[in-house]
């Protein structure tokens, strides 16, 4: 897994040890529910999420500020074979950050650095991007990045919430990105 560096950030491939600082975030109610997981309610989750990333997702990564790269604050990845990206030239990105990294632009520049990663070295053509109704932090995010409106979906299940929500689909093409980059 290949190390991406932004201006501010350096994007990492998580590690065992970074259980503690994911566990940090994820436990805040304000994190990922509306992102659609439950918040972690003990570093042994967050060690069991991390081993999941390392064995299922390839392109996972922690989001670490440069002057602490051992220290995670986010996590960030595009994702393959998902209910989006069912072609091999697509891609889903997905990504959460911590609460007090809010508000500080890193998700904008860890999401452009990874889908310039997505379009010139793995050579997808298009990334999907998606949010929950009223994620309105996910989708200023992606409006920012070039996305484009798709659809929306009425219905979708989270059978980790155990809830019914809206979900909004985004698109960035290469075309789209490389005419606006």
């Amino acid at each position: 897994m290949d190390i991406i560096e932004t201006k501010r950030l350096i994007l990492r491939e998580w590690k065992m040890e970074d259980a503690d600082s994911m566990f940090i975030y994820a436990k805040d109610p304000a994190v990922g529910p509306i992102a659609g997981w439950p918040a972690h309610k003990s570093v042994e989750e967050s060690k069991v999420i991390i081993s999941h990333f390392l064995d299922h997702h390839p392109y996972c990564y922690a989001i670490c500020e440069k002057d602490n790269i051992n220290h995670a604050i986010g996590s960030i990845e595009l994702k393959i074979n998902s209910d989006l990206a069912i072609n091999r030239d697509e891609a889903e990105i997905g990504y959460w950050l911590g609460k007090p990294y809010w508000g500080r632009g890193y998700m904008p520049e860890a999401c452009a650095a990874l889908i310039e990663y997505g379009f010139l070295k793995l050579g997808f053509n298009k990334i999907w991007g998606g949010y929950y109704d009223g994620n309105l932090k996910s989708k200023r995010v992606q409006e920012k990045l070039g996305f484009k409106y798709h659809h929306t979906t009425e219905g979708l299940e989270l059978p980790l919430l155990n809830e019914i929500r809206i979900g909004h689909v985004n698109l960035l093409t290469k075309e789209d990105w490389l005419k606006n980059k």
